[in-house]
């Protein structure tokens, strides 16, 4: 498939489709929770020390719909306490390089978008305070 037309795919009905998966992987601790579980099995309470600031219920709903997608597998042992480990799927496994290239991305271009945000912000203020100047007497 040409670039175009996958471009087009994603316009389309697809969109939808790739926005409802965007939102899950992109949210604020999925991918936090992808990268600890990367090469790993963990216990719930070993993820969240592993994770700064990640609340106990946004862990489990995490990895519950991080589960739902296939992306996490779950295995519960049956021993006393119980035991709940949790490990990357093959799916999972296949979405990282994705993941790095996104993050590289950012770290590279960080700079750049930082400068750019502040020149908006800038040229925005600016803005208002013209308006603010022509509305006085």
């Amino acid at each position: 498939m040409a670039d175009d037309e996958r471009l087009c795919s994603i316009r389309g009905d697809l969109g939808q489709a790739v926005r409802g998966l965007l939102d899950r992987i992109a949210d604020k601790w999925a991918l936090l929770i992808i990268a600890t579980l990367h090469d790993r099995q963990l216990r719930f309470t070993e993820v969240q020390r592993l994770i700064p600031g990640i609340s106990q219920r946004m862990l489990s709903l995490t990895l519950r719909k991080l589960e739902r997608d296939g992306l996490v597998a779950r295995t519960a042992y049956a021993e006393v306490p119980p035991r709940v480990e949790y490990r990357l799927t093959d799916l999972a496994d296949s979405l990282l390089p994705h993941a790095i290239a996104l993050a590289n991305w950012a770290a590279e271009h960080n700079d750049t978008i930082g400068t750019n945000r502040r020149e908006y912000d800038a040229r925005r203020d600016e803005e208002a305070a013209s308006r603010r100047r022509r509305r006085m007497p």
